[in-house]
């Protein structure tokens, strides 16, 4: 089954809007509230000011607590592999790591030089519950959403990629759409993708409706109740 392969215009709708406003948009498109599609654990954010990631995903394990059990040559071979599996199209795409140490984070795979590797085989950043480092030499540009800052690399190897993986409750697979920020990160379905643009407008003009009389003198109960009615005839 090939790939499906979005329009690049609509990432770059989505990099306009946050995350919690694609989660919100999401329930628009999906119909109702939803208790999964998204991180719920805190993540440390190299970099806040960074514009939103939107692309597809590059999914991997790893370890660090120990040595890897392969010979010197087939841990060469499978990083290998490893870099041309991150390389390999379509683009852009976000590295999705999760590190299955009983302790995750003992260990950083993400630093200086693998955020600079990654970001020239075409990523924009990296997702994982284990550790990142060197804060102040990431490559320009590239975000890291990680689950702690530690100084050492310790054992960290790969361990397989191309797999579902599971980061703070959220499932990612090969090639799903991920839109992440400082707040998290969330899946956007195939099916849902295209229609979000849509959805953000009305979901935002109806909270500009509430917001707008918020912040007026004399703010009242009755306000929002007004607020609430007028929203719900934006479709």
């Amino acid at each position: 089954m090939p790939e499906e392969v979005f329009d690049p215009a609509l990432f770059e709708e989505l990099r306009k809007f946050d995350t919690p406003t694609i989660c919100n948009a999401l329930e628009i498109v999906l119909g109702g509230r939803r208790i999964s599609g998204f991180t719920t654990e805190q993540f440390v954010c190299a970099d806040p000011k960074l514009p939103p990631l939107v692309g597809y995903a590059r999914t991997a394990t790893l370890r660090a607590a120990a040595p890897s059990r392969a010979s010197a040559q087939e841990a060469r071979d499978l990083r290998m592999r490893y870099y041309e599996y991150a390389a390999s199209p379509p683009h852009p795409t976000i590295m999705v790591v999760q590190d299955i140490d009983a302790r995750p984070g003992l260990g950083a795979w993400w630093g200086e030089v693998h955020t600079l590797v990654h970001q020239k085989l075409g990523s924009l950043g990296a997702i994982t519950n284990g550790a990142i480092r060197d804060l102040d030499f990431v490559a320009p540009g590239f975000q890291l959403l990680g689950g702690k800052i530690v100084p050492s690399h310790a054992f960290v190897h790969i361990v397989d990629f191309g797999l579902e993986v599971d980061i703070f409750g959220l499932t990612i697979r090969h090639n799903d759409l991920i839109h992440a920020d400082k707040h998290g990160a969330v899946v956007i379905p195939a099916e849902a993708a295209n229609a979000l643009p849509r959805a953000i407008q009305v979901m935002v003009s109806r909270e500009q409706l509430l917001l707008e009389v918020a912040r007026r003198p004399g703010f009242t109960v009755a306000d929002i109740r007004r607020a609430m009615e007028q929203g719900d005839d934006i479709h």
